[in-house]
């Protein structure tokens, strides 16, 4: 039996997911380990290009169909035998040390059945999903009518985000996030696996939920992630609005079914309302950009500034120049510059993107740096020579000719 396996269900993200694996590969260098991909039918040609740069160093499970992340997760976890099981999303980037030191804290509290860790988003900042608490019919109040945002730092109304504990110190939990959830393989085999009715959101507060009624604990533990999507994942889309109400309505009727009539009038009115809402700022948008009352003067393009070896300077300089990017460039390494982008006088007038030479710095340093100061209009960026690909929250770039 392996020591953990590493299951990724990927969807039309085959450079993100290209990126993840590369982190893998070094997160994973002293641990018998196993990695395992379900690829979601993409039709971007992610099984083929993923084939050619891994090989048989990982396992490709191909659907035929998109079935969800539970269903997919559930495939991956029954095609394999290891004491723990991480479930990774591939539009992460684990540290070199992140995942070593899930296991080590999970192999000394044999009562975990499940860990989460801390993300960041591309600015920087903590992402809120990185530790909540069980949506019960209070806390899920709070959250939808807003006293959650109002109040983030109440223990009381700020519950659903437990934003009472702090991100510098391990503690338990209620729910792990599904972008990196590590289990242990005894408690999956206690409790059951995902719960395929919730085919997108939902399935990790339900899969946490089962665990601690099953007597095991949800704990988080401070080692950090970079996470792209974070908070951001398309939530002004009609689709996501139904999709995530759809899923706390689902949790709600399986595990407090006997109130659940009371439950579901709130939380369809507030689907409605969201989702009606939403639908009018895209059709707005739509009908803007349609009839030419968009102002493209108000957009502010970004500058992207390059840090790392002269070599990977000069690759970065052909890019820029192909792609025409405004773009600066600082030689450095995390010998010669530690503080990159921090020890740079940087434009103030624009967003800016840093990409760090992903040779130059580790992942933990680069993110390390962006966490020390984040700052609104400054997310990451990341270049790897192997690749010759520039990453960023919203942007693959690189010279295709």
């Amino acid at each position: 039996m392996k020591k953990l396996t590493v299951v990724i269900v990927s969807y039309n993200v085959k450079y993100y997911l290209e990126q993840c694996l590369i982190a893998l590969s070094w997160a994973l260098r002293d641990i018998d380990a196993e990695i395992i991909v379900v690829d979601n039918h993409s039709h971007d040609g992610s099984v083929e290009y993923i084939r050619k740069h891994f090989g048989s160093s990982i396992t490709i499970i191909t659907s035929n169909h998109n079935l969800g992340y539970a269903k997919a997760n559930n495939i991956a976890i029954e095609n394999s035998e290891s004491e723990y099981v991480l479930l990774l999303n591939p539009d992460t980037i684990v540290t070199e040390d992140s995942i070593i030191d899930s296991l080590m804290f999970m192999d000394s509290h044999p009562k975990s059945g499940g860990l989460g860790v801390r993300m960041l988003k591309s600015d920087g900042t903590d992402a809120l999903e990185s530790r909540r608490g069980i949506p019960t019919p209070v806390v899920a109040f709070y959250k939808m009518c807003g006293l959650c945002s109002l109040f983030p730092k109440s223990e009381r109304f700020g519950r659903y985000y437990m934003s009472g504990i702090s991100w510098d110190e391990a503690h338990e939990i209620e729910v792990i996030s599904g972008a990196f959830c590590m289990l242990r393989r005894k408690a999956l085999d206690e409790i059951g696996l995902l719960d395929e009715n919730f085919f997108m959101y939902g399935e990790d507060i339900d899969l946490s939920y089962r665990l601690l009624q099953g007597g095991w604990e949800n704990w988080y533990l401070p080692s950090v992630i970079l996470h792209y999507k974070g908070e951001s994942t398309h939530k002004s889309s009609f689709r996501y609005v139904h999709v995530f109400y759809d899923a706390m309505l689902k949790f709600f009727r399986k595990h407090y079914g006997h109130i659940s009539f009371f439950l579901s009038l709130p939380i369809k009115i507030a689907i409605i309302a969201k989702a009606s809402m939403a639908l009018l700022s895209i059709t707005w948008k739509l009908c803007r950009d349609s009839i030419g009352l968009r102002n493209h003067s108000d957009y502010k393009y970004p500058v992207y500034v390059f840090i790392g070896t002269k070599f990977t300077l000069d690759q970065c300089r052909k890019i820029a120049k192909y792609k025409g990017l405004d773009a600066v460039f600082h030689e450095g390494t995390v010998g010669t510059l530690p503080e990159g982008h921090l020890a740079i006088d940087l434009p103030v007038d624009r967003p800016l993107v840093v990409v760090y030479d992903v040779h130059a710095y580790p992942y933990s340093h680069i993110f390390e740096n962006f966490s020390k100061r984040p700052q609104p209009l400054v997310s990451i960026g990341t270049y790897d020579n192997n690749t010759n690909k520039i990453i960023t929250q919203t942007e693959i770039i690189f010279n295709n000719t």
